[in-house]
């Protein structure tokens, strides 16, 4: 693999960023308010609604929401590799996770209906947590009980034909690599359920929202680059995650500038 190092925005910013950096985030926060406020009515049929259903309106909702909050601070995203996702065929999309950028990304922009692996805690938040339950198959990370229910409800919403998104890295990626090491859920859920992994890059989300500055955004363009799908062979785990990991590793070394 290649040795190539990405910008972390750990080298000292100019003073003039800083400052900017943070009214910027003060804008990007009062507008996120503001646009979930109206959002949050679009999302109350979900409420109703059993899923698929749940998850397509969801989604339709998420990315209207989203495509004017990512414009109006400056971050619109290009998406590239959607034609990999084939006809009456779902998948477990794995995406690198650089930034917390990436979840309002990745699944409104998926090219279908999705629910994505997230933290329990997360629904506690007023109002955004609504919206966070809905699109999510939630998890306590600390509780093994927890962990084992998640596995079966990821099963059910492939089941069920829709896309399970997922984050093998676990939390944001704070290295100078491109990625750091996988955990094997999605890999396991791979070879459990046949589906194959279809590899997501993300670009540009770590200069947007540095995971390791305080209330801190830039606008700049963003990106999100489908791969081709890698199915499970022998019901070899571990090296589907290494293929993956190698495959995106590659990728985002190639393609980031």
């Amino acid at each position: 693999m290649s040795s190539k190092k990405i910008n972390t925005g750990n080298n000292q910013t100019p003073f003039f960023l800083e400052i900017f950096g943070r009214v910027w985030a003060l804008w990007g926060l009062l507008l996120f308010i503001g646009t979930m406020l109206i959002a949050i009515l679009f999302y109350l049929p979900c409420f109703l609604l059993n899923d698929p259903a749940k998850a397509k309106w969801h989604r339709y909702v998420s990315r209207v929401w989203m495509f004017v909050y990512l414009h109006l601070i400056g971050c619109p995203l290009k998406v590239k590799g959607t034609e990999y996702f084939k006809k009456n065929t779902n998948y477990i999309v794995v995406c690198n996770h650089n930034s917390l950028m990436d979840v309002p990304v990745s699944t409104p922009y998926m090219p279908r209906a999705n629910k994505t692996i997230a933290k329990k805690s997360f629904a506690k938040i007023p109002l955004f947590g609504w919206i966070y339950t809905f699109g999510s198959v939630l998890v306590d990370r600390n509780s093994d009980a927890s962990r084992r229910k998640s596995y079966e409800d990821m099963k059910a919403m492939l089941d069920i034909g829709l896309d399970m998104v997922i984050y093998p890295e676990g939390t944001r990626n704070r290295s100078d690599e491109p990625l750091k090491k996988f955990y094997d859920g999605a890999f396991r859920l791979s070879v459990g359920t046949g589906k194959a992994i279809l590899p997501a890059v993300l670009f540009h989300t770590k200069k947007v929202l540095p995971a390791n500055k305080f209330f801190y955004l830039l606008p700049h363009k963003l990106e999100m680059h489908f791969l081709e799908p890698i199915a499970p062979v022998n019901g070899d785990m571990h090296t589907l995650k290494e293929t993956v990991f190698k495959r995106m590793w590659e990728y985002y070394a190639a393609h980031d500038h």
